[in-house]
Order: C-alpha cells, then sequence, then structure tokens
C-alpha cells in the first residue's frame, strides 16, 4: 500500500514538472504584461498580434518548411535504407546498424560542427560560400534519418520474411512487391519515424545555427527559425509576448493530435478484435 502511494506520488510530482510550466506560459498567453509572473489584466490581444508580427510568422514558416520537406527526405531514405539492411548479408547488415546506431548516441554539437567543417571545405573547394536552405536541410536529414531507420527496422523484424518471396514468386517485380506487400505492412514504423523527424527538426537550433543560410521565407536574410529566433531574442532583451500566444497554439494542436492517434488506434484495435471475434 505503502509503495503504491509513492508511486503515485512519484507519478504525479513528474507530472507537475512537466506540464506546470506550460500551463503557467498558457495561462500568461492571455496578459500583455511583457515579463511571466506579472499579471496586468486578462485580455485575447496576444493572438490577433501574433499573426500581424511579420518576424515571428517568418521565423514559423521557415520552422514549417524545413520540418516538412526534411521529414519526408529523410522518412524515404530512412525506410529505403532499412528496407534494404534488412535483406542484406549479415555484416553489411550489423554495419549500416553500428552506422546508424552513432548518430543516435553521439552529441548534437559532433554533428553539427561536423557538418559545418564539411560544408567549409566543400565550399573552399569550389571557391563559393556555399551554405543555404540546401546545407541546413542536408543537417536535418542527417539529423533524423537514424530516427527514422530505427523506428522501422522493428516493424520489419516481425514481418514475415516469406512474404517478399512470395510476391515476387506471384509475378511481382522487386518495385510492387516493395509497394504493395513490404510497405503496408511497416507503415506504422514509416509513420513513427516520420512524426520523429518533424519533431526532431522543429525543435533543433545547435544544427540549424551552424548549418543556415540565406534563403526560404527570410529572402535574402540568414534563415530564422523559431528556435534561432527565440535564441537571438533573448540576447537583446525579453522574448515577444506573442510567442507565449504561439506556443499555446501549438501545444493545444500537439494535444488534439495525440488524441486523434489515440482514438484512431482503439477504433483500429477494436476492428480487428471484432473481426478476430467473427473468424472464432
Amino acid at each position: 500500500m505503502v509503495k503504491k502511494i509513492i508511486g503515485q506520488c512519484y507519478i504525479w510530482l513528474i507530472l507537475i514538472l512537466m506540464y506546470l510550466p506550460v500551463l503557467v506560459l498558457i495561462a500568461f498567453s492571455f496578459t500583455e504584461a511583457t515579463n511571466v509572473g506579472k499579471w496586468s489584466g486578462f485580455t485575447f490581444n496576444l493572438y490577433p498580434r501574433l499573426f500581424q508580427n511579420t518576424e515571428i510568422m517568418i521565423a514559423l514558416g521557415n520552422t514549417v518548411l524545413i520540418a516538412v520537406i526534411s521529414a519526408v527526405l529523410a522518412t524515404i531514405i530512412g525506410t529505403l535504407g532499412a528496407v534494404g539492411a534488412f535483406y542484406a548479408k549479415k555484416r553489411v547488415r550489423n554495419t549500416i546498424d553500428l552506422a546508424t546506431q552513432i548518430p543516435v548516441v553521439n552529441a548534437e554539437i559532433v554533428v553539427a560542427f561536423s557538418l559545418t567543417v564539411m560544408f567549409v571545405a566543400i565550399g573552399n573547394i569550389v571557391n563559393a560560400y556555399i551554405f543555404s536552405f540546401w546545407t541546413l536541410l542536408i543537417g536535418h536529414m542527417c539529423l533524423s534519418i537514424p530516427f527514422v531507420y530505427i523506428s522501422v527496422k522493428p516493424k520489419l523484424q516481425q514481418m514475415d520474411p516469406s512474404l517478399y518471396e512470395a510476391a515476387l514468386d506471384l509475378g511481382c517485380s522487386p518495385s510492387q512487391a516493395l509497394g504493395k506487400v513490404i510497405v503496408p505492412e511497416i507503415v506504422p514504423g514509416i509513420f513513427s519515424g516520420f512524426l520523429l523527424a518533424i519533431t526532431l527538426s522543429l525543435d533543433d537550433f545547435i544544427v540549424t545555427a551552424f548549418t543556415r543560410g540565406n534563403g526560404l521565407l527570410s529572402g535574402e536574410k540568414k534563415i530564422e527559425t523559431l528556435s534561432t529566433l527565440i535564441q537571438a531574442k533573448i540576447k537583446k532583451g525579453p522574448i515577444p509576448v506573442e510567442m507565449r500566444a504561439l506556443t499555446t497554439i501549438l501545444f493545444i494542436l500537439v494535444v488534439i493530435g495525440v488524441i486523434g492517434v489515440s482514438v484512431y488506434r482503439n477504433y483500429q484495435a477494436k476492428k480487428i478484435a471484432n473481426r478476430n471475434r467473427r473468424a472464432f
């Protein structure tokens, strides 16, 4: 009984530490006070002001564009890499597994610095400044691909390995067998890898700061994402109060997404359970 109470208290303590700062930020998105902790009256003014703040909107647009594009490309490359490694020889598969595990446990600063050194070296060879949207995109893809690989790999291991050979025996080409047999079996892993890739890109700062250049919605200026914009504002003074409204909107969207995925999974689980019940 005592252990159960201690366990529940510990869980509630962790939840409070995780969500209390977010709830405080949400509460202060309804006041125009510059500093969190000083209430200057209830208002919704921060929300319309958020969409009128060009600087934040450009940073948000850059962040979303980079996250979506890098996540899509990383998901494609990571999935193909996982499938290729799964059907490769044991020595090749072990080598690829080791190569994808190192970036996951490696410090992000090492990845960012090594990419920067590589881009500088290439720039010296071609005698040009190459830092741009493309270097930033490559950096985010390098960050995300190993996590996609790790997400897809378990689904391949759970799959019947003879399905691919059976599809080939029935007349499918290798590409048809991949698209019609393998991919449907590993869709949950692909989706999880895609969400991980988007999450990693959205909140990344170190790789972005080291590999960004000019482009995207920033035009001729250096690309600003939400993380780099907040860091720049902290150097000069308080963070724009409109960021509190943006944080609240993002948090609500995430909660809605999590609830939607949970409802969909429960629906699918009940559907499969009913189908199995009817089969018996």
